[in-house]
This record gives structure tokens, C-alpha cells and sequence, in this order.
């Protein structure tokens, strides 16, 4: 069993950092075993990952935040982190982080059905 739960989300103005935390509770694996991507969703479309961590700790961020946002993996708290600096309008979503067990590289950030999900945390950022 693998639990996700989001936090952090909120409303910022543009310019503004939020970093968004996803707590993860496993009772199989090690948790560092585990890919994790945040991904976005607004009511109009799927925007699809933003940022993944594979079990390498092998980063991968979609080009609309590289430069922008971070994800980090804190092991002894069994965290996933998302920085977000500099936020922008178009940043405005619904946040979830997804975990799959053992994939790394590509098969981990071009992952699309992942097994696990949080339940999400929005993000609204104003001009």
C-alpha cells in the first residue's frame, strides 16, 4: 500500500513562492525505490507532469517551469518536495503527486498511468 498526501497549495501573486510537500507512506518497498512526479490538472485539460524524481534521485522538469520549480527527495522524512519560485498565472492548477515503484530515466518522467496518487492541492496564482 502506498499513500500520497499533498500540501502546501494556496493563493500567491505573480512573482511569488509556494513549496508544495507530498507526504508518502509505504508498506512495501523502500520508499526511496519509488518515482515520483508532480502533476498538474486544471478543469480544461491534463497538463501533465511538471517535474519528476526517479529512484536514481535523476531529475526531470517540463520546459514551462524549468529554471522555476524543484523537486527534492527527503529520505529520512519520506518527503517529495515541489519549489515553486516565480510563479505565473499559467501556473494556476490542481496539484497531485503519483508514484510508481522502480522506474528510473524515462520510464519514470514520460510515466503517464502511475499506480499511486495524492488527492491534490490547488495553486492559484494572480496577476
Amino acid at each position: 500500500v502506498v499513500k500520497l498526501v499533498e500540501s502546501g497549495g494556496g493563493s500567491v501573486q505573480a512573482g511569488g513562492s509556494l513549496r508544495l510537500t507530498c507526504a508518502v507512506t509505504v508498506t512495501a518497498y523502500d520508499f526511496n525505490d519509488y518515482c515520483v512526479q508532480w502533476i498538474r490538472r486544471t478543469p480544461r485539460a491534463d497538463h501533465g507532469g511538471v517535474a519528476a524524481i526517479d529512484r536514481d534521485n535523476s531529475t526531470r522538469y517540463a520546459d514551462s517551469v524549468k529554471g522555476r520549480f524543484t523537486i527534492s527527495r527527503d529520505s529520512t522524512k519520506q518527503m517529495i518536495y515541489l519549489q515553486m519560485d516565480n510563479l505565473k498565472p499559467e501556473d494556476t492548477a490542481m496539484y497531485y503527486c503519483a508514484a510508481e515503484w522502480g522506474d528510473t530515466g524515462t520510464r519514470c518522467y514520460d510515466n503517464k498511468d502511475f499506480d499511486y496518487w495524492g488527492q491534490g492541492t490547488q495553486v492559484t496564482v494572480s496577476s
